[in-house]
């Protein structure tokens, strides 16, 4: 996808890190905005909104995680978490506010760059998944779904939005949202978590595999699904989860 003039937001401590971001991202035809404080960082937010935000979290008197959290909860940006901080309850913390993807420094600037594309990917336009479900009779055979309905749930494939029965919106992230669509539209199928993370996140498993067990456990909540007696998502020792309910797209 063309990046000319998409906008990035790169927060951290450290001038050299910024510059060096700064230089490699505009060579690539990005727009980029240095900055070095939480406050600085949601300022410019307000101002001038990122497509992505680049937030490191060892900033020196300011909690990186309460600053990540305020940038989720107020702004639609891809958000992809920068850092030195490489212990594993880290990660799973920064996945839980709803960080698009975790990159522990030193960084390969090549790789990172690969991963803010597929981050933007994801949010302009994510890749068509084969549809397994009860199809509505007055749907074009061939046309994608608009709609994907479940257990009194509707999915806006178009709006990127999950709305209930009662038709409140149930905010998901980036990341959410592609995961459960993954799932909705396999339904009845048992996905394996390196499926499931190479059809959302464009990338095989690895050490960092639990990405999908900290969205599944998200959407649980979010569904109103028992994780100790799940209706809607299971796990199957093993192999994966599986979505359990009938899928009517439209």
């Amino acid at each position: 996808m063309p990046s000319t003039s998409i906008h990035i937001a790169v927060l951290d401590d450290e001038t050299e890190i910024t510059l060096l971001l700064a230089n490699y991202l505009q060579v690539h035809g990005f727009r980029v905005s240095q900055r070095h404080s939480g406050r600085a960082l949601l300022d410019l937010m307000r101002q001038d909104p990122a497509a992505v935000v680049l937030l490191d979290l060892g900033l020196p008197g300011e909690d990186g995680i309460t600053i990540a959290r305020q940038v989720r909860e107020r702004w639609q940006c891809g958000l992809v978490i920068v850092t030195g901080r490489g212990d594993a309850v880290d990660k799973v913390v920064g996945l839980e506010i709803g960080a698009d993807d975790y990159v522990t420094k030193p960084f390969d600037l090549r790789e990172l760059l690969a991963r803010i594309r597929a981050v933007l990917r994801r949010i302009a336009a994510p890749a068509a998944a084969p549809v397994v479900a009860v199809v509505d009779a007055a749907s074009a055979p061939d046309a994608p779904p608009t709609m994907l309905r479940f257990s009194g749930w509707t999915l806006d494939i178009a709006a990127r939005r999950l709305r209930a029965a009662q038709g409140d919106e149930v905010p998901l992230t980036t990341g959410e949202f592609d995961l459960l669509r993954v799932m909705a539209e396999n339904t009845g199928r048992v996905l394996s978590r390196d499926f499931l993370l190479e059809r959302t996140r464009g990338r095989d498993g690895g050490p960092f595999d639990r990405t999908i067990d900290v969205q599944i456990g998200r959407l649980r909540r979010k569904l109103g699904d028992d994780p100790n007696q799940p209706r809607i998502v299971k796990s199957v020792r093993g192999a994966g989860y599986l979505f359990v309910p009938a899928v009517v797209s439209a």
